[in-house]
Formats: C-alpha cells, structure tokens, sequence
C-alpha cells in the first residue's frame, strides 16, 4: 500500500463509528452483512451507516455486492492485512520483538 492509501484507511478508522461497523463486518466473516442486518445489530440510523460505508468503501476497507435486492457489505481482507502488514512492517527494527507484561497473556 502506498502511504496515502494507509493515511486514507487510518482516518476512514478513526471514527468510532466506521471503526464498529468495519469491526461488525471483520467479525462477521466472508458472508458479509446487510445494511439492515448492521442497521438492527449496531443501532445506527439508515443514513448514517450510509454515509459511512461509503467513507469505508472510499479508503477500499470494504466491499458492497449486489445479491439479487440486497447489498452485502464485506470487510476488505486482504487490505485490512496490507494496512496491519504496512505498521508493523519495521516492528522492533526488523527482530523479532520482545514480549513484555504489556502484551503478554494474562497468565491465569
């Protein structure tokens, strides 16, 4: 991904709601979802779960199919790998990183 397209994805993201509707849609699978399906799901308003699939789908972080009257809205997987793939890309200078309390699993 060029750095524009990683700015563009990282702001489509940067709003709380994109960011639970892209996660609704990671979740969910390869089966996508329905806008109503989201609408119920995620108790957002018709118009603006709308308005930000398309800011979504503008920064290609996800994908609007027709099947036959219904539109299935899929997270981009391979994009949303790229993006991850792009950060972490110089992670600890190129070694393997070290895990600290920080991030290692709860020991329970």
């Amino acid at each position: 991904m060029e750095e524009n397209d990683i700015v563009r994805a990282l702001a489509a993201l940067a709003h709380p709601v994109r960011l639970q509707v892209f996660k609704a849609l990671v979740v969910t699978g390869p089966s996508g979802l329905t806008p109503g399906a989201m609408q119920e799901g995620l108790a957002i308003p018709p118009a603006t779960l709308s308005f930000h699939l398309k800011e979504l789908m503008h920064a290609e972080l996800v994908t609007q199919e027709r099947d036959g009257r219904y539109l299935i809205y899929r997270a981009a997987y391979e994009r949303m790998n790229a993006l991850i793939g792009y950060l972490t890309e110089n992670c600890c200078q190129g070694s393997a990183c070290a895990v600290t309390a920080a991030t290692s699993p709860c020991p329970c």
